[in-house]
């Protein structure tokens, strides 16, 4: 196996149009057997739709392989591939795994215990208060906080860790060129300079609907466990939690109120067999510290 011929097909093959995880995946997996495949014949063990094969094909052509690559350097940032050695062992296990993660910051971040930590854009007083309650004692024992630098609660995780003193993972919906939404500028600059800001989305990518539920598979898939602070019942971080459910990994949750909406989800993941939360020792000695 050539492993720098494919890691420069991995690179071009996550600038191409018609193409998603589960097809890029198998195409590194054809790549493995022959790193010598041309376009046509990776799309043929993708099996792509006449449609997005035609897609394919045409920006697999334009790409410009050393030209991209000194934009990205220009900015700072790097690039892992699924078979590279730091990439995160955890997110290998998950079904459609990114075959490719851009990231800017400390990308040794990802080899610590990691917990993603989510909740919902709009939400109550009780969720700050919660997440004041856990953080001093998860930052404490080494925990590195995972979340997606959304509106809400995910924000709030990001700049609670950082007041803490603790170290903390961004994983956007975009490429790392963008920031949605825009008033986490900063913050994401911070945690781009002085932690680790990830995505599977290249230069360019502006935020589209179906990124956001793509990139809670990542939240989910790097993080031993995922914590869900508040969640209305239609939450996106319940769709997190039940990616985590589905990778076999452990699953927290906080109770409140009944008659909150904003605790309608978590109630309801309490019920289905997530672990109920009332301090940071019930994350701590369930799964981190057996």
């Amino acid at each position: 196996m050539n492993k720098q011929l494919i890691e420069e097909h991995i690179f071009r093959l996550a600038h191409c149009q018609g193409i998603g995880p589960i097809s890029q995946v198998r195409m590194v997996s054809a790549l493995i057997d022959n790193c010598h495949l041309t376009a046509y014949q990776l799309a043929h063990y993708a099996n792509l739709p006449t449609k997005n094969k035609k897609a394919f094909l045409e920006s697999y052509a334009l790409v410009n392989p050393e030209k991209l690559k000194k934009s990205y350097e220009n900015q700072n940032i790097y690039w892992i591939t699924l078979l590279d050695k730091h990439y995160p062992e955890y997110l290998k296990q998950i079904y459609n795994p990114p075959v490719l993660l851009f990231y800017k910051g400390n990308l040794q971040l990802l080899e610590n215990n990691l917990l993603a930590i989510v909740g919902s854009r709009k939400n109550s007083a009780y969720g700050p208060m919660i997440l004041d309650k856990l953080l001093p004692d998860l930052v404490k024992n080494g925990i590195v906080t995972v979340s997606g630098l959304a509106r809400g609660i995910d924000c709030a995780v990001h700049q609670k860790t950082l007041l803490l003193g603790g170290n903390t993972i961004a994983i956007i919906g975009t490429g790392l060129d963008y920031t949605y939404p825009y008033e986490h500028r900063k913050l994401q600059k911070e945690i781009g300079n002085h932690q680790l800001l990830i995505s599977e989305y290249p230069l360019g990518v502006k935020p589209l609907p179906y990124h956001f539920p793509m990139r809670n598979r990542i939240i989910a898939g790097v993080s031993l466990g995922t914590l869900v602070v508040e969640a209305q019942k239609n939450s996106g971080s319940l769709i997190t939690a039940n990616l985590a459910l589905q990778e076999g990994r452990e699953v927290f949750a906080i109770p409140g109120e009944i008659t909150n909406p904003y605790s309608e989800g978590t109630n309801h993941l309490i019920m289905q067999g997530a672990k109920c939360v009332l301090s940071a020792n019930h994350i701590l000695e369930e799964y981190f510290f057996d």
